[in-house]
């Protein structure tokens, strides 16, 4: 069973749909009272880091996902903004991420950007995992993915940085710290691709 956490940030239904495609049951996660029996988490999210932050510490599901996820060890994937609230804080705004993984929130510097196009990145780019993770089983040659970002995740921490990708600069595109997973791009816009990375999810 796969949780979605609902915080009025994301498009939850997106993933409701991928997984149901993948036979994978879940649910959607609006009060604390739905974050009961939870086996894995999803932690979506779009926008503005400091709304976002806003958005989840008022939904009454904070302190029980902190709990979860520190203290049960359950296994969290965040997606986009969803994996940036993750680190200690953004360049975007002024608030205290999750603190979940040692790592900053960084805007890109356009001085690097050689496209007539610079900031957000967005659209399809290569994702370079590391070695045998499983979370990019299937992966790990020509998968490309959906991205829509303007600021990037950066690890304090080598070993937390699991696959890389190329705008600019070289910069880490997923995560992991123990039970702790995040992606910076959208599954849920990448096609088949996206559909195996959130199989493996499901069944890491």
């Amino acid at each position: 069973m796969i949780t979605i956490i609902d915080y009025g940030v994301g498009n939850i239904f997106a993933f409701q749909n991928v997984y149901k495609r993948l036979d994978i049951p879940t649910k959607i996660a609006r009060t604390v009272d739905d974050l009961e029996n939870v086996e894995r988490l999803i932690l979506p999210g779009v926008g503005h880091f400091d709304y976002a932050m806003s958005q989840l510490n008022n939904s009454g599901m904070r302190e029980r996902l902190d709990e979860l996820v520190i203290k049960e060890k359950k296994p969290v994937i965040g997606i986009c903004v969803g994996m940036q609230m993750m680190a200690n804080k953004s360049d975007e705004g002024d608030m205290e991420g999750l603190g979940w993984v040692n790592a900053d929130v960084k805007k890109f510097d356009e001085s690097t950007i050689d496209y007539h196009t610079k900031l957000p990145h967005m659209g399809w780019n290569d994702v370079e995992p590391v070695l045998g993770h499983p979370l990019f089983a299937g992966l790990e040659k020509d998968a490309i993915f959906y991205f829509l970002h303007t600021y990037y995740f950066n690890c304090k921490e080598a070993s937390s940085s699991i696959a890389t990708s190329e705008y600019g600069i070289k910069f880490t595109s997923s995560i992991q710290h123990e039970n702790v997973y995040g992606i910076q791009f959208h599954p849920e816009k990448s096609h088949s691709y996206g559909e195996i990375l959130l199989n493996n999810f499901a069944n890491l």
